[in-house]
């Protein structure tokens, strides 16, 4: 017998999710581009909302109905079929609680979102690791790690920290290969940034099937990260289950009345998908003029690849990165130890990354 409580299996097994640095010993300015977080900031509408906020003594609306038929009027859909969260991050934790337990199974890439991981594992489920080929995900290796105990597959579409994404034909082909007990999670957190025609963020195949839900978040492009808010959509069997075991008041109602303000800003949503476009292609072709490979993005953020050797290596990149107040991230987590992945910043902030790397390649100094 234990001398003291003990976690139930699997729990130890988790390593903790440790954000990007957003710090640095001894620099004056800081430019923090380790968190994917808009240089645009939040909606001004978004603002005003919390501002104008009143009655904290009284408990938000547990469904969350306004902001639901908010984002169903955004997309065409049945707020009924909506769920909301503390960011997208507690709706993949709740969706994995809801399926899968001990001898149970959750798939999900290589270069995958860690939250996976770490939703399956306290759900006691057993994590089941997926190749990608060329930082993409692979469908038919997904596809081949299904057994009679897959309960959830997860597509982070496009992934984070690669920039990569799956074309919607072979997102069906995926769909289409899964039995039918298996929920397959799309997570779109960076749905709204993608240029691609053939790129479709879930919502068709979320509407035509029984086993498919999409998770979106507030965090990225509408800049509400610090106030915690995703929402996520599905069948009404899946979110009927999902919502017996959220909590009652998971969104609070400052979130809510600055999430709806936020969705409806169309005109700042554009800026920051115009600005984005912009610094995603032109960092692209300056940090590859430098010598350095970069995994073609669709989001608004890059992941550059280091050599392995002596002196040029992501670790002291980083380094040499951080002591001029530039804060990328460090992804060894991911499996990436040779990469960083810098979030496309403000004009000044994506400047001083090219200068930066510049003069780290050609052996220049620490600030």
């Amino acid at each position: 017998m234990s001398v003291r409580p003990e976690p139930r299996p699997g729990v130890m097994q988790i390593e903790a999710y440790v954000p990007g640095k957003s710090a640095a010993a001894g620099v004056a300015k800081i430019h923090k581009l380790s968190s994917n977080e808009t240089p645009l900031g939040p909606s001004p509408k978004a603002m005003d909302a919390i501002r104008t906020f009143d009655h904290l003594e009284l408990y938000p609306d547990g469904a969350a109905t306004k902001l639901r038929e908010a984002v169903a009027a955004k997309y065409g859909l049945d707020p009924s079929r909506i769920v909301c969260g503390s960011g997208s991050d507690e709706l993949l934790s709740l969706i994995t609680n809801a399926y899968v337990g001990p001898g149970d199974e959750g798939v999900f890439t290589e270069h995958g979102f860690l939250v996976y991981r770490i939703a399956i594992l306290a759900a006691g489920g057993t994590p089941v690791v997926v190749k990608e080929k060329d930082y993409r995900a692979d469908v038919d290796a997904i596809l081949a790690s299904i057994t009679p105990k897959t309960k959830i597959v997860f597509l982070a579409n496009p992934n984070n920290p690669t920039g990569t994404y799956l074309p919607f034909d072979e997102v069906k082909r995926l769909h289409a290969g899964l039995p039918p007990h298996v929920v397959l999670v799309l997570d779109a957190a960076y749905a709204e940034y993608v240029r691609r025609n053939d790129y479709e963020s879930g919502l068709e195949l979320v509407a035509t099937s029984e086993n498919v839900v999409m998770t979106r978040t507030f965090s990225k492009i509408y800049g509400l990260a610090n106030l915690r808010l995703g929402w996520m959509v599905g069948p009404a069997h899946i979110i009927d289950a999902v919502n017996r075991i959220r909590g009652p008041f998971n969104v609070n109602g400052p979130a809510i009345a600055a999430g709806i303000a936020a969705i409806q800003d169309d005109a700042h949503v554009g800026k920051a998908i115009e600005h984005n476009e912009y610094w995603l292609a032109r960092l692209t072709r300056e940090i590859e003029a430098l010598g350095l490979k970069v995994t073609p993005s669709v989001g608004n953020f890059l992941l550059i690849h280091f050599p392995q050797e002596p002196g040029r290596t992501a670790k002291e990149a980083d380094a040499f990165l951080s002591s001029r107040g530039l804060i990328l991230r460090r992804i060894d987590a991911y499996g990436l130890p040779h990469a960083l992945r810098l979030t496309i910043g403000d004009e000044e902030a994506n400047g001083l990354v090219v200068a930066a790397l510049r003069d780290f390649l050609s052996g220049g100094k620490h600030a």
